[in-house]
């Protein structure tokens, strides 16, 4: 399944950091952080969770980029 999320985020460096974080996450098969469109695009694995999943996504990104939002 994917899923695009609406995000905040001030540089496309930390658009990249939040990409690879995203990617770290146990049930994310793959993720696309765009700065230009201020979008995420998550693609979960097969029978993931996907709000617990996206919490850690969110926590995950917190610890790269502290400023970020990811509305959920």
């Amino acid at each position: 399944m994917k899923k695009t999320y609406k995000i905040e985020v001030d540089c496309a460096n930390c658009a990249m950091k939040m990409e690879e974080a995203t990617k770290s996450v146990d049930g994310v098969k793959d993720a696309v952080v765009s700065f230009m469109t201020q979008k995420m695009n998550v693609e979960f694995e097969d029978g993931a969770d996907e709000k617990a999943v996206m919490q850690a996504v969110v926590k995950a990104c917190k610890v790269v980029e502290d400023d970020c939002e990811i509305y959920l």
